[in-house]
């Protein structure tokens, strides 16, 4: 039964050790914090160095024996990845879990340093190539995972492989958020069959948050965010949403129980999947199209320059 299931039921994480991306707030630091509280060693993969020091305190405030440590990495610099990914092997020679949790939304049209839109390239690619260049010490691991987290978002996304980049497309900014969003989705399969073509046991899998009250999206200093502030949010916290701390669930569901299976989506049970406990998700068809993922994979290959489980 997943009816109601909470971090009390999750089985003990000792001796494993896990990577959470953007674990410097929101569902990455929620993750962390309960990760942390069942044994894992975890490692606090964050860009900023100041935001991530003080996440490490909040987790040592609410797990005081907690086996945490920052590592910095940013999503929107292959660079940064790949040192990363050199840094974490040299120390560690066991890799249990993954979570694929960092992500932007709804910000301006940019690029990263590698010349990808923002969205694409720090939620979809940056985390591509981080998998593929800790795939050695993950296919070494028994009993390994590697959880993305999708989003709600997902099924607004219009994947077009030829402009990834909306190079011709007008830019719309959570259609950027979409996109890469299905773009995660698209990657759990892909990788999920690669992995059962090599033999693996490690299972790729995924867990959104429905809708989470969380610092993802920007903020600005405006009549329309402050009337949001004022009178949507608390209406949205009370009846629609789940705490970052909820949000979290389907994402360790997927990261630590026995039930879970390869390209497995969890999410919230409650109405529209917005709010509530870990339950089986809904997936738009497109999201787990297996042509579409081995082509995602292909161009995702291609542009970061990572292949890997060929």
């Amino acid at each position: 039964m997943t009816q109601k299931w909470t971090t009390a039921r999750m089985p003990s994480q000792a001796g494993r050790t896990a990577i959470v991306t953007g674990a410097n707030s929101g569902l990455g630091l929620e993750t962390a914090i309960a990760l942390a509280a069942a044994g894992a060693r975890v490692i606090m993969a964050c860009r900023n160095p100041a935001k991530a020091a003080a996440a490490l305190e909040k987790v040592r405030e609410r797990v005081p024996n907690a086996d945490a440590a920052l590592m910095t990495l940013d999503l929107s610099s292959l660079a940064s990845v790949r040192t990363f990914a050199e840094q974490f092997k040299a120390q560690h020679p066991r890799l249990d879990l993954l979570v694929n949790n960092a992500g932007i939304l709804g910000v301006p049209l940019g690029h990263t340093a590698d010349g990808f839109e923002n969205h694409m390239g720090t939620n979809h690619l940056g985390h591509f190539a981080l998998t593929g260049l800790l795939i050695d010490p993950i296919l070494a691991t028994p009993g390994a995972r590697v959880i993305t987290v999708g989003s709600l978002g997902h099924w607004r996304g219009k994947l077009d492989l030829d402009d990834l980049h909306f190079e011709r497309t007008p830019y719309v900014p959570f259609a950027g958020y979409a996109n890469s969003k299905q773009a995660n989705l698209l990657f759990v399969t892909e990788l999920a069959r690669r992995l059962a073509a090599k033999g693996s046991g490690v299972i790729a899998a995924a867990g959104h948050p429905g809708g989470a009250d969380t610092t993802i999206k920007p903020r600005t200093d405006t009549f329309k965010q402050r009337f949001e502030d004022a009178v949507i949010a608390p209406i949205a916290r009370r009846w629609l949403i789940n705490t970052a701390a909820a949000g979290a669930l389907p994402t360790l569901y997927a990261a630590t129980m026995p039930d879970v299976k390869p390209d497995d989506y969890w999410g919230p049970d409650g109405f529209a999947g917005l709010r509530g406990y870990p339950t089986q998700a809904r997936r738009k068809a497109s999201s787990k199209d297996p042509e579409l993922a081995r082509r995602l994979w292909e161009v995702s290959a291609r542009l970061t320059g990572v292949s890997y489980l060929d």
